[in-house]
């Protein structure tokens, strides 16, 4: 179909899920109109200025099995093997111990990697190893209700506190004892046996708006879509005069995509589902805070280090963007699952993670020199991920449908969950008969 003949749809939201749905929507032969309420692209990935330094608002991080991420990245051009730093799984400490995943099949990388890890006694590490037997035999899958610390109760105190719980906070932004042990097992089947490079470390080495959000609206605006910024839309309503149109501040479009948070999709939603719009607006949130640090000659060993967090210490793992983003002397430290944290305030929680890193790496001249240049705290990073959590449906009504990484699905409130979301609303908007 071609002119005023395609199919017009509106996409309501700038995110990765939004931007997910609007590519492939213009690549179903769809007209796309796309409204977000900030003066950028990207939602809650994304960079902004502060002070001389361009920050992301997370260190975000991709593996080998986003696959619909990396399908998309290189559908808008982006160049993976520069824009990504690829390395094996590496969850290791300033020392680097901890666990390594070798290359090779999943499995087999799986067990050699485990085996390897000789800080722990090798009955610990044949525990995890029958835990992940287990887990396979059952199919990756386990009762609704079980938190991640119920999954695992039976394992060894220490490879609890080192392995699976920064894993769960790390990919779920929800600690282990509140974590939908159901969700944590879909992550590990796909991640750590998902195939080979499956597990990989996939670490920006640009910015989060080089990343994706840039070049992907220049594609949409080559393409012919209209991207309309600062746009925050105010009412959604059945259009009328064509009661399978829908009105999007006035305007009529055969469909549309609301890939903006749950609560303004709750908002917009209310008059049409109240059901629906009940449903996202109970939607619970976990915060992450990014804390910069800067020092001309701060570096860590490793692109990313993992740290021990505790009552005292804020923080999961560092980041050192000289080797990532070659901007020398900047490093990240993230506390993810950061509610309580931020209850004290977020200087308390930025002075905490000072005091951790002087802990972490006592040895290093410039430790007690460092300088903070940005402190971001994303109060509604991600969905709460815990077993008793409905997720509300993509489908809000014939011809309006959610995407986002809070729509019902088998994957936490990742890069990958949202994508896979967009692409998927897109696939069903220009489907008529599934709408």
């Amino acid at each position: 179909m071609s002119g005023d003949r395609r199919q017009h749809v509106a996409v309501v939201g700038g995110g990765w899920a939004g931007l997910a749905a609007a590519v492939r929507a213009v690549q179903r032969g769809c007209r796309v109109s796309l409204f977000e309420m900030a003066p950028q692209l990207g939602g809650r990935a994304r960079s902004a200025q502060v002070g001389d330094w361009l920050l992301d608002n997370g260190q975000h991080i991709l593996i080998g099995a986003y696959r619909d991420t990396l399908e998309l990245m290189r559908d808008v051009g982006v160049d993976l093997a520069t824009a990504l730093h690829r390395m094996p799984l590496a969850l290791v400490d300033a020392d680097g111990v901890g666990l390594t995943l070798p290359p090779g099949r999943a499995i087999p990388s799986f067990a050699r990697g485990v085996l390897g890890a000789t800080h722990w006694p090798l009955s610990h590490r044949l525990s995890l190893l029958m835990a992940a037997a287990r887990w396979g035999a059952h199919g990756f899958n386990c009762d609704a209700m079980q938190t991640v610390s119920d999954l695992v109760v039976k394992l060894p105190r220490r490879i609890q506190q080192e392995l699976i719980e920064p894993l769960c906070v790390a990919a779920l932004n929800t600690p282990a004892h509140q974590a939908s042990g159901r969700v944590f097992l879909r992550v590990l089947r796909d991640a750590l046996f998902g195939g080979r490079g499956a597990s990989d470390l996939l670490l920006p080495q640009t910015p989060l708006a080089q990343l994706l959000p840039g070049p992907a609206g220049a594609w949409l605006d080559a393409a012919g879509a209209r991207v309309c910024l600062r746009s925050r839309v105010q009412s959604l309503a059945v259009d009328g005069d064509a009661p399978s149109r829908w009105l999007v501040d006035g305007e009529s479009f055969d469909g549309v995509m609301l890939a903006c948070s749950a609560n303004d999709a709750a908002r917009l939603a209310a008059p049409i589902n109240v059901v629906w719009a009940g449903q996202a607006s109970r939607v619970a949130y976990q915060s992450i805070v990014t804390v910069y640090v800067h020092h001309p000659d701060a570096k860590l060993a490793f692109p990313m280090t993992t740290l021990v967090d505790s009552v005292e210490h804020p923080a999961q793992f560092a980041f050192d963007h000289g080797m990532l983003t070659r901007r020398r002397g900047l490093l990240a430290f993230v506390v993810s699952g950061a509610n309580p944290w931020l209850l004290q305030g977020l200087q308390a929680t930025v002075d905490a993670t000072l005091r951790q890193a002087r802990h972490a790496l006592p040895s290093a001249p410039w430790i007690d020199h460092l300088n903070v240049v940005g402190a971001i705290a994303e109060r509604r990073a991600t969905f709460a991920c815990i077993p008793s959590l409905q997720r509300p449906t993509q489908r809000i009504a014939p011809g309006l449908l959610a995407c986002g990484d809070y729509v019902d699905g088998p994957y936490p409130a990742t890069l990958e969950g949202a994508v896979r979301s967009g692409r998927a609303a897109a696939e069903r908007m220009a489907t008529p008969d599934a709408r």
